[in-house]
């Protein structure tokens, strides 16, 4: 069942609405993506966090309920609560959860939101994870490959060329398939950190799908 199932394309959904989401519970879509255009405030509020040149690094393990409604974030991100759009940035937030926890019916999600002056994952790799949410708020967004560029069994010890990478942009939404997803086995999205030049720093959020 599995072998057969991988030896379908693997792709990439992408689309300017939320509804592309949807599209990475498909057997051979190992990322959807939802280009969208950030608010103008939720994007000054993240430029003008990482301008203050502080370290942020904020995690969270939020319980759902059946509603799915946006979890009570009270308190996230706090020391920054008077920076001008801190209250879209955490309603955005908050929104993200609630989307994708209704998603996945999910009861128990893993949120982290950081700034990084650094790749925090460098070389290409596979998440061992069912799937995770990456947004980048602000500076240059993830890297990827798509199917036709890897060689799986030679991934630890080669790295390919610039001409066949592609990178997410700041506002992008993207649902990343991971190893751990039932039937998805030697086919998760193979992305890594993008590389920052000296004072350039990038506002990320994550979410992890524990339950």
């Amino acid at each position: 069942m599995l072998a057969s199932r991988l030896q379908l394309p693997i792709r990439q959904a992408e689309g300017d609405t939320p509804q592309v989401l949807t599209e990475v519970l498909q057997d051979t879509v190992n990322m959807a993506v939802w280009q969208r255009r950030l608010p103008v405030q939720i994007k000054d509020f993240a430029c003008a966090l990482l301008s203050l040149n502080q370290p942020v690094g904020e995690r969270r393990e939020l319980e759902l309920d059946a509603s799915h409604q946006p979890p009570d974030l009270g308190g996230l991100l706090a020391g920054y609560a008077d920076v001008q759009g801190h209250e879209a940035f955490i309603a955005d937030v908050a929104w993200l959860v609630a989307a994708f926890g209704c998603l996945l019916d999910a009861r128990r999600v893993g949120l982290r939101v950081t700034a990084l002056d650094r790749a925090m994952c460098p070389r290409f790799h596979v998440d061992h994870v069912p799937v995770r949410l990456l947004t980048t708020y602000a500076g240059p967004g993830s890297e990827w490959l798509k199917e036709s560029a890897i060689k799986r069994s030679q991934l630890a010890d080669e790295q390919p060329g610039l001409c066949e990478i592609q990178q997410l942009t700041a506002g992008d939404v993207a649902l990343l398939k991971g190893e751990k997803w039932l039937g998805n086995q030697g086919a998760g999205l193979v992305h890594r950190s993008p590389s920052l030049a000296r004072g350039e720093r990038r506002l990320i959020l994550s979410l992890d799908w524990l339950a």
